[in-house]
């Protein structure tokens, strides 16, 4: 599933290989987040500044709406326009990608040079808050119950990987679950975490600094920094390679 992601957020074609792996395997170096890149130029930041200003809130969504499909240079750069114009806080070279969809994005703080994949849905709560930091990467069709969410510095979250913030308490038993209260549960993502592709988190979740989440893993319990887990359910599978070698600065 790394291997798999690793690819997905690089851009290479170099033939470098790693000297103990298969020979039809190819390593090549990641290029998300890394290296400098250009800034955004002024006109953009100014044309969010004046759409804040002439819209309201539904207006801007809606226009948003007009936008959301396309890979053009005109949708790409009127999506992360609007986007920086409704979030409560958005950093520098967002990257928006066709059909991703938001709910309630004036909750939203996110950092700089984030990547959010086409078609991948953020629902956040009007009472709740998402944090998005510096440098993730939100893979195509993800799915983020962003009513209490936060994710660290530099996380990857794979294609189709889903997290649950909140469940119905199903009490009392006379009623439908859905017509029984919804008990919102905070999720915390540290940062350096992969949470792989199809990987499902539930509410109230921890996933500790540096940790793997394989692919189609369902977590139930908090994920210990720097671990490997993956199943459903999610069970510890082992550490990362050279945790003890890196353990004394990172």
């Amino acid at each position: 599933m790394v291997a798999a992601d690793h690819l997905s957020k690089s851009g290479d074609t170099s033939t470098e290989r790693h000297p103990h792996a298969d020979p039809a395997v190819r390593i090549v170096p990641a290029v998300h987040g890394i290296g400098g890149a250009p800034p955004d130029p002024l006109f953009e930041t100014e044309l969010s500044a004046h759409l804040k200003k002439c819209y309201e809130r539904p207006a801007l969504v809606e226009i948003y709406g007009r936008f959301m499909h396309g890979d053009g240079e005109l949708d790409c750069l009127m999506r992360r326009a609007i986007f920086r114009a409704i979030a409560r806080k958005c950093g520098k070279r967002l990257r928006v990608g066709s059909g991703a969809g938001f709910k309630h994005l004036e909750t939203f703080e996110v950092g700089d040079d984030v990547f959010i994949g086409a078609q991948a849905y953020i629902q956040g709560r009007f009472d709740g808050t998402t944090s998005i930091g510096n440098k993730v990467w939100i893979g195509p069709q993800a799915f983020l119950d962003a009513r209490c969410l936060v994710l660290g510095d530099n996380v990857g979250w794979g294609p189709g990987a889903k997290v649950l913030g909140s469940a119905h308490t199903g009490v009392p038993i006379d009623r439908p679950i859905i017509q029984t209260d919804l008990e919102i549960r905070p999720v915390k993502v540290e940062a350096w975490a992969d949470i792989g592709t199809g990987a499902t988190l539930l509410p109230g979740i921890t996933v500790g600094k540096g940790a793997i989440v394989g692919a189609g893993a369902v977590v139930t319990r908090d994920v210990a920094p720097f671990s490997i887990v993956a199943g459903a359910p999610a069970r510890f599978m082992r550490w990362r390679d050279g945790l003890e070698e890196s353990s004394q600065t990172i």
